[in-house]
């Protein structure tokens, strides 16, 4: 929860290839208070059965800069093993999952809260600001 001295934030993940929740991918939590100010690890979570993270960490007065960093490459290994035979949908892409891993870093401001959904498919993704 946000207050007049701090902002906050929530994510949740939605892949859009399978038209579900993404669950069970682990989000870390990085803020700085300027642009030249190193990150400092907040600390993570995971998404829930509805591709949520209810307990992310609160941000410190201050922060200025917030980092998502979302480990997909689990999820993706999983799910491809789930789906074997679905060969033609999940192409090889040489390296096994093309995006191992999603960092967002976005501005926030005090007394905002700040929701930032990931829209993930195997070769691609997008964010956006929501409420």
């Amino acid at each position: 929860m946000s207050t007049s001295a701090t902002a906050s934030v929530s994510t949740h993940i939605l892949d859009t290839s399978a038209g579900r929740p993404a669950e069970g991918v682990a989000v870390q939590l990085s803020a700085r208070s300027g642009r030249a100010d190193d990150w400092r690890a907040l600390g993570g979570s995971a998404t829930d059965a509805d591709g949520r993270c209810k307990d992310l960490p609160a941000l410190p007065e201050g922060t200025t800069h917030v980092r998502l960093d979302f480990a997909v490459e689990p999820y993706f290994t999983d799910r491809q093993a789930d789906a074997q035979q679905d060969a033609p949908a999940n192409r090889d892409s040489g390296a096994g999952v093309f995006f191992p891993e999603v960092a967002i870093t976005f501005a926030v401001v005090p007394g905002e809260h700040y929701h930032v959904p990931l829209l993930l498919n195997p070769f691609g993704y997008s964010v956006y600001r929501g409420s």
